[in-house]
């Protein structure tokens, strides 16, 4: 995107549509994100085999787990790029993204190279056995041994170009994989095909995730003279300034997502205490969920640009603007979501397995998941108003309080009160507390905020 046309979304644009061009291809990516994530249960689902869909859900967390590295480099340093930008500062911005990129590298490798050596505690870690342990395995090997890389790097590079404005780019970027994925999952999987199982899922994935990796090179390559992102090894750098701004936001939101995985790792084990086709029936609950889940991430990720540039730059009223214009959009989204997954739930279960047992457990399960949905969302994006501004210590606050101190403790105390049916709702109970913390943190920060604006260029 051109400088000008930067600053004139950024700066001037009036707010519906500068939220517009940001939110609605990210979400629009998210979307399809949600729909890539679900192929791989349906598709399987339609083996009708619980077996396969567990090891496709028990693999979740470490999937789930890519996204610590993608905070730290994707989130950290895509808010460094936007207030550096609002500041002037384009050599920053250089740097950053290169530092994002090669961090994001280096890190896919490692993720890698430990899975692998340390492939058989990882299993037992996840609660496969010897029935779902074969396959989890096998959606492992093509996932992360091999897909980590391309996983990593292609989601962090969307962020870098999201980060300067580019969200159409960046969202094409990310569903042409998804798309890519959702077309070769039943290729691989289904029995009319190679009749890999969840091994094709894996297979489908990583292929998927190559691809939009090679878009987005492609995409700075054809860009190099107008993009703000630099991937070349001689930005590459690790002063102080760097670091610790990308790490700042980066490592808070890793730490993050890290505790995602933590929560999701016990909610599965919770559930695999049960049947088989309970902790199936979980898995399908969890992705189902993911539709408005990623709606509400994306309006959050979407707007951190411009949140990002006018508090650097110091206009704190369009900050409030967007930032105003945002809730009101995604809380309508959500209540409208969250009653039609209450009303519909056993159907929606239904058209990812057809087998009786599942769908009477996934009803159940998936009319908790959805109560927790307005409260997500807004939690969602004071998270992201935190990360935006480089307050990381917020974001990091809210974290520990939404797995270590409420949601973990509430799945056992609601397990062991209700057993089974409890683990949906521990997240509506987490996230209802979480409403009421993070609005009143978000509260403060905007009471600090000038009234005023300040001509765009200057600090805040």
């Amino acid at each position: 995107m051109a400088e000008i046309e930067r600053e004139q979304l950024f700066e001037s644009r009036p707010i519906p549509s500068a939220v517009a061009s940001l939110c609605v291809p990210t979400i629009l990516s998210s979307l399809v994100m949600v729909l890539y994530n679900m192929a791989d249960t349906y598709f399987v689902g339609l083996l009708n085999d619980p077996v396969e869909t567990a090891a496709v859900t028990l693999a979740a967390p470490v999937l789930l787990a890519f996204n610590a590295v993608n905070n730290l480099f994707g989130v950290g340093s895509s808010s460094m790029m936007s207030r550096a930008m609002g500041r002037r500062e384009m050599e920053t911005v250089y740097r950053c993204s290169a530092f994002g990129f090669y961090g994001a590298l280096i890190s896919g490798g490692l993720f890698s190279l430990l899975c692998t050596v340390l492939r058989a505690p990882l299993l037992t870690l996840l609660g496969a056995d010897a029935v779902t342990g074969p396959g989890t395995d096998a959606y492992l090997l093509w996932t992360v041994t091999i897909g980590a890389i391309p996983s990593i790097l292609n989601v962090v590079m969307a962020y870098l170009i999201r980060s300067e404005g580019a969200a159409l780019h960046a969202s094409i970027g990310t569903m042409s994989g998804c798309l890519l994925n959702v077309v070769l999952d039943p290729i691989f999987i289904l029995p009319w095909g190679f009749g890999m199982g969840a091994a094709g899922a894996g297979l489908a994935t990583c292929l998927s995730n190559l691809f939009a990796l090679v878009y987005f090179l492609i995409y700075l390559a054809v860009k190099r003279r107008s993009t703000c992102v630099r991937i070349s090894p001689r930005y590459l750098t690790f002063r102080r300034q760097i670091v610790l701004g990308v790490c700042a936001v980066g490592v808070p939101a890793s730490i993050q997502n890290l505790l995602n995985v933590v929560g999701s790792t016990v909610l599965n084990n919770l559930a695999a205490g049960y049947a088989t086709t309970a902790l199936a029936a979980m898995g399908i609950c969890v992705k189902i969920n993911m539709v408005p889940m990623y709606i509400g991430m994306g309006f959050s990720q979407g707007v951190m640009p411009l949140i990002s540039y006018n508090y650097s730059s110091g206009n704190s009223r369009r900050l409030r603007e967007g930032l105003f214009f945002s809730a009101r959009i995604t809380e309508t989204l959500m209540l409208l979501s969250s009653a039609a997954m209450f009303f519909a739930a056993g159907p929606l279960v239904g058209l990812f397995i057809n087998e009786s047992e599942t769908v009477a457990y996934g009803a159940r399960f998936l009319q908790g998941f959805c109560l927790a949905q307005p409260f997500l969302a807004f939690d969602f994006l004071c998270v992201g108003v935190f990360q935006a501004v480089g307050m990381g210590k917020e974001s990091l606050t809210l974290a520990i309080l939404r797995k270590v101190a409420l949601e973990i403790p509430l799945l056992y105390l609601l397990n062991a009160l209700f057993p089974l049916y409890g683990l949906p709702y521990a997240q509506a109970v987490a996230e209802c507390v979480m409403a009421a913390v993070a609005g009143w943190m978000l509260l403060r920060f905007l009471r600090r905020l000038p009234r005023g604006e300040k001509r765009t260029g200057q600090t805040a």
